[in-house]
Order: C-alpha cells, then sequence, then structure tokens
C-alpha cells in the first residue's frame, strides 16, 4: 500500500541539531537581508511565482548545509528558482551571506524542516524538481526510521512534482543509498531512471562529499522523475530539476 503523501510521522526529526556559532559578520548579514531572501511566515500554499517575482520553474532544495552548493547551482542556472531550505541557522546566514555578496536574485530560504515546507507550503505538481543532497544517513539501525528519504517521503515528492520533475538524492553511505533505490523503484508517482556512482557534471562536489570520499566512501546519486511531459520544457542537455 502506497503510503499518503501526508502520512509521515512529523514528531521524527530526519536530522540532528548540530551545535555551532555564528560569526558576527554573517548575523548582520542575516539580519539585514533576511527581508529580500527568507521564505515570509504563513499557512497554506506559497504563490511561487509572487515570490520569486518570476514563472521560472522552481526547485527545493532539502537541507543545503554552509549553502556553497546551492550558490554555485542558483549562478549558473539563473533561468531556475531554489527554494532552500535548512534547520541550522549557521548555514542559513552564510547562504544569505553568500547571497547577497553575488546578488543572486534566484533563491529564497528557508529556516526550518524543508519535509514540512514540502507538505504544508508547496502545492501538488508545483515544482520542477526537489534536491537533497547528503542527508544525515542515520547508520545505526535503530535509528533508520529517522532517515529522510522514505516511502512517505517519495510519496509526497511525486506529489508536489509537476510532471516529467526530476527528484534528485546523493548519499556517500551505500546502505542508504540501496534503500533509497528500492524506495524510489517502490514508488509508482516516480520512474527511476539513474543510479550512478560518478558525480554528474551540474552537481558541485560538496563539504560532506569530500569528507566522505576521503574516508574511502562511495558516492551514489538517484535520479528518479515523475511521468508526463514538463509544461515548461527544458533542454535536452539539462532537463527539469537539474
Amino acid at each position: 500500500m502506497t503510503p499518503r503523501p501526508d502520512a509521515a510521522d512529523d514528531t521524527l526529526r530526519s536530522y540532528k541539531l548540530r551545535r555551532g556559532r555564528t560569526g558576527t559578520t554573517r548575523m548582520q548579514a542575516l539580519a539585514a537581508h533576511r527581508a529580500r531572501f527568507a521564505v515570509p511566515d504563513g499557512d497554506g500554499p506559497l504563490d511561487l511565482p509572487a515570490l520569486f517575482g518570476s514563472a521560472a520553474p522552481v526547485v527545493l532544495e532539502i537541507g543545503f548545509g554552509t549553502g556553497g552548493t546551492t550558490l554555485a547551482m542558483a549562478a549558473a542556472d539563473p533561468g531556475t528558482c531554489v527554494l532552500a531550505a535548512d534547520v541550522h541557522t549557521p548555514g542559513v546566514a552564510a547562504l544569505v551571506a553568500g547571497l547577497h555578496e553575488q546578488d543572486l536574485g534566484n533563491v529564497r530560504v528557508l529556516e526550518g524542516d524543508g519535509r514540512l515546507l514540502l507538505r504544508q507550503r508547496i502545492a501538488p505538481g508545483s515544482l520542477a524538481g526537489v534536491r537533497v543532497y547528503f542527508p544525515d544517513p542515520w547508520p545505526k539501525a535503530r535509528h533508520h526510521k529517522r532517515r529522510l528519504l522514505d516511502a512517505a517521503f517519495a510519496a509526497l515528492v511525486a506529489d508536489r512534482l509537476a510532471p516529467g520533475g526530476l527528484l534528485h538524492c546523493a548519499t556517500d553511505w551505500e546502505p542508504y543509498a540501496q534503500q533509497v533505490a528500492a524506495v524510489l523503484d517502490a514508488e509508482p508517482g516516480l520512474v527511476l531512471e539513474e543510479v550512478r556512482h560518478e558525480r554528474p557534471p551540474w552537481r558541485p562536489l560538496t563539504r560532506f562529499e569530500a569528507r566522505g570520499l576521503a574516508r574511502g566512501h562511495v558516492v551514489t546519486d538517484l535520479l528518479a522523475r515523475r511521468p508526463g511531459t514538463p509544461a515548461q520544457p527544458r533542454t535536452p542537455d539539462r532537463p527539469a530539476g537539474r
């Protein structure tokens, strides 16, 4: 039985809150530029064209760390809008500071749980893509229930993606990659198109990835698409969501 898009247990966190200081300069940048880049508070689905001031396709990134990958991909693809969510204030401040320094207008930032954002504030069929790069693998068996990329999440993503939309996941934990592949393959609203062990050219090397490679981990990228024809077709060399 396929889980409903709203079936996940919100009391289980898929992340660990990390301690860390946010530098004064970044906190000042966050305070000064939050109004421009932050996702406003509210209930109900976001008006994405109004939020970005554009009808361009929107990709949701869940868990952006310090924001380096987000900045690089947003700068390389200004025709795609990025909704970036993370729970850690130092990373949020770093990304907002970077957006201001680079004057990037195609990113909006949420300090909060991206899964809840996806469920509560994203309308069905409204996203061109979802990115989840190197989520916490929760390697101990007793913690597997906390993994973000489970059947309920896959069903939710399938519901929120527009036809032709892409879910792109990456992990350096092989057992997690195997679980994700099985989950995506079993989700009727998605087609698992590719499982690759060579980093795709459009995804920059992340800090967590570099750390994993240094430890001898194998990095896996998994790409699953909602079937259908995109409303706004992308060029063949860069499908929607990439």
